[in-house]
């Protein structure tokens, strides 16, 4: 059977992965406190990548990391394992698609309230050190998994047919620059004069809408996975 996981797959994963309403806040946030404590745009502008290239960083070693294991498990219990991610995966749509009519009623896919609390008081000390915006990257890419990793899982779990190869890593490399792309985006606008008060605005009124195309998405993955393993 052919490989399940293609380029047209990845991107479209990807695109919609990466807008998100989770990324977005806390990224959104850092650039509030920077205004306000730096003042300097070119060292926000400084912080603020080295901040996405620690996501990008962090996501692609937790990628290089489950590979393996996610293939271990697909390979020892077979169609069984597929089976069970896929369910897992077709939930997580279930509940971002819940967010679309009912944002934030009930359990939704959040960053825990006790991290949320930690970002906020590792991000005022970013102001010291460039090493601190790293740190706090890697932090938040890591805690932000419960709301951002179920479409990673997908993905990875697609790639687990392969496992750990060439075309595999260049597949993840590109999967996590287009994660952080929009990322270094509102960072460049930011630079040119938008507000962060403004892309809050935006991300507030779009919200919604975020979690509903990553509901359909993780929806239509978890199909994709099931037909997969049907075929094994």
């Amino acid at each position: 059977m052919a490989d399940p996981i293609n380029l047209p797959i990845l991107i479209g994963a990807a695109v919609i992965d990466s807008i998100n309403p989770c990324a977005f806040g806390v990224l959104i946030f850092l650039l509030a406190y920077l205004s306000n404590a730096v003042k300097q745009k070119a060292k926000i502008l400084l912080h603020g990548f080295v901040y996405l290239f620690a996501v990008f960083l962090t996501y692609l070693l937790a990628g290089l990391i489950l590979l393996p294991i996610i293939q271990t498990a697909t390979r020892s219990f077979s169609v069984y394992a597929y089976y069970v991610i896929a369910a897992i995966i077709f939930i997580a749509g279930l509940i971002e698609i819940k967010d679309f009519f009912w944002y934030g009623k009930g359990f939704s896919l959040g960053i825990f309230p006790s991290a949320a609390k930690r970002i906020k008081n590792y991000t005022k000390r970013v102001t010291g050190h460039i090493s601190t915006s790293f740190f706090l990257g890697v932090f938040v890419a890591l805690v932000e998994l419960p709301c951002t990793g179920a479409v990673y899982l997908a993905v990875l779990t697609l790639m687990a047919s392969s496992g750990v190869s060439m075309s595999n890593l260049s597949l993840l490399v590109l999967y996590n620059f287009i994660f952080v792309l929009p990322l270094g985006v509102i960072v460049a606008l930011f630079y040119k004069g938008v507000t962060a008060h403004k892309f809050e605005q935006w991300r507030l009124k779009n919200r919604s809408l975020m979690r509903l195309l990553a509901g359909l998405l993780l929806i239509g993955l978890a199909l994709w996975m099931i037909w997969y393993a049907v075929g094994l």
